[in-house]
């Protein structure tokens, strides 16, 4: 269940931004994350369906989006994007003038990319472990895997922003400066096996939006 919550936390911070994004004026009050989702059932239900089979999830793994509130009807204040941005503009100079627009706005880019980027990375890490688990060696699956990743992500930008302000390449750049060097550091925790596959999923994902060497 712990792996859900790895996908499901930053997943959660894509829809808000998307949702406030959606409304157009940047205006909190205006935003509903029901009504966003229920807009775009669809592209959800297909991107819930991709993480199923990605990171392998039964339905007790599913469940864990709903228990966890974030794709359902609640009150989006300034705190949720403050969090979701890195708090990006929670300093004492912007505390006073976090709901306003233009400090939204700025917010929900943030969120966008450090969500996305954090939700790519549970994708990848998961699939890695799962292929793992199977007695299959890392990376051996990262061919097929990496293209239903590509998938995932392009409807989670989408619906983080259909304008199309990040999309999946840039956010499997990102990505690989912000996550993959710490994860292939000789110090790192993560076994050496486990790393093979992190790296055959950075090299078919480049292959796949970045257009490869």
């Amino acid at each position: 269940m712990r792996r859900a919550r790895w996908i499901f936390g930053p997943l959660g911070g894509v829809v808000v931004a998307g949702a406030v994004n959606a409304t157009g004026t940047w205006e909190l009050a205006d935003a509903s994350v029901a009504e966003f989702l229920a807009r775009r059932r669809g592209d959800f239900e297909r991107l819930m369906d991709g993480i199923r089979s990605v990171c392998r999830f039964d339905d007790a793994a599913m469940g864990i989006a709903d228990e966890m509130g974030w794709f359902g009807e609640y009150e989006v204040d300034a705190a949720h994007l403050a969090l979701y941005s890195g708090y990006l503009a929670a300093t004492p100079e912007f505390l006073d003038r976090l709901d306003q627009p233009p400090a939204v706005r700025r917010m929900c880019r943030m969120a966008a990319d450090l969500q996305l980027t954090e939700f790519l990375g549970a994708l990848i890490g998961v699939a890695v472990q799962a292929e793992a688990e199977a007695d299959a060696e890392p990376g051996t699956e990262a061919g097929r895997g990496a293209a239903r990743i590509v998938d995932v992500l392009a409807i989670a930008c989408d619906l983080a922003g259909p304008t199309g302000g990040t999309a999946p390449a840039q956010v499997l750049r990102m990505w690989r400066v912000a996550q993959l060097p710490g994860i292939l550091d000789p110090r790192s925790p993560t076994p050496a096996s486990l790393k093979g596959g992190f790296r055959a999923y950075d090299e078919a994902l480049e292959t796949l939006l970045l257009g490869g060497a």
